[in-house]
């Protein structure tokens, strides 16, 4: 229920998962900055991420959070502090490869729906990598073009 604490009403939910998903927070609005995300949403993650800690303490929680490269560390540290294991803390986002494709597709003339471009690393600037090669139309474009298109996607 929104505005109750999630502790309180997950027991039931939680107790003998292996694996929890953590669709959490609110869209970052016009002007809002990355710090007011971070504060709406890690604070909405909080919650559940004490939930599971207390009802499925060995569940991998896959955060769906943004800022997630902000909320994940956060998270970590929360269980790290509750003695319980940090690396159980994982970021999963879509974004980058949604955009990796989209780009791709626009350059190549191809619908974006056939193109998957593995993208791994962080979720800020530099630390995004696509991995062009690794998609069939991707590997096709001009190798002049890649550091352009890597900027674009990051």
């Amino acid at each position: 229920e929104v505005g109750k604490n999630p502790i309180d009403h997950l027991k039931e939910c939680l107790t003998g998962c292996h694996l929890v998903l953590v669709p959490a927070g609110v869209p970052r609005k016009p002007g809002m900055t990355r710090d007011d995300l971070f504060k709406t949403n890690a604070g909405i993650a909080k919650g559940i991420v004490e939930a599971c800690a207390a009802y499925c303490p060995d569940a991998v929680l896959g955060m769906i959070v943004n800022p997630v490269n902000s909320v994940v560390p956060a998270m970590a540290e929360l269980y790290k502090k509750k003695g319980l294991d940090p690396m159980k803390i994982v970021g999963i986002t879509t974004l980058d490869v949604v955009r990796a494709n989209k780009f791709v597709g626009e350059i190549a003339g191809k619908n974006p729906n056939y193109i998957n471009v593995p993208v791994i690393g962080g979720h800020a600037g530099t630390t995004i990598m696509p991995v062009f090669s690794q998609d069939k139309v991707a590997k096709t474009i001009d190798a002049e073009k890649i550091p352009d298109l890597d900027k674009h996607v990051q």
